[in-house]
């Protein structure tokens, strides 16, 4: 069998600006060429060859819970929860408690928060 690998993410966006400016405050992600098209759709780099891809859809009807969601590992996870305070993004755990993280049976401490366009993302310390 082949070996698959995550090559990128796409969202549809309302504003496709807002929600370049909101994945490069939180995560630091640099824009990157988009090399498939001319359209307004915008690439942000994850890391190690993974790509966010941010749609225009301003008229699109956005519909999300919290089990559809990406996420995200750091292994600097109490800093990032640190950065999350100081940028005042609303945070829970998987049950939804805010400002709360969630440590999973695994031992895998994880948070749960919202883009621009309510996309539900997770970040824990699976490393």
């Amino acid at each position: 069998m082949s070996k698959f690998f995550i090559n990128h993410i796409a969202l549809s966006v309302k504003d496709v600006d807002k929600s370049v400016s909101f994945y490069q405050k939180v995560f630091n992600f640099k824009e990157i060429e988009n090399t498939a098209s001319n359209s307004l759709t915008r690439w942000l780099s994850i890391g190690n060859g993974m790509q966010l891809h941010l749609i225009p859809r301003p008229n699109a009807l956005i519909k999300t819970n919290k089990a559809v969601h990406f996420a995200l590992t750091t292994s600097e996870f109490e800093n990032f929860v640190l950065r999350l305070k100081k940028l005042n993004i609303e945070y829970s755990d998987w049950l939804g408690t805010a400002l709360k993280d969630y440590i999973r049976k695994d031992g895998i401490q994880q948070v749960y928060f919202q883009d621009p366009d309510a996309y539900w993302i997770e970040v824990n310390n699976d490393i």
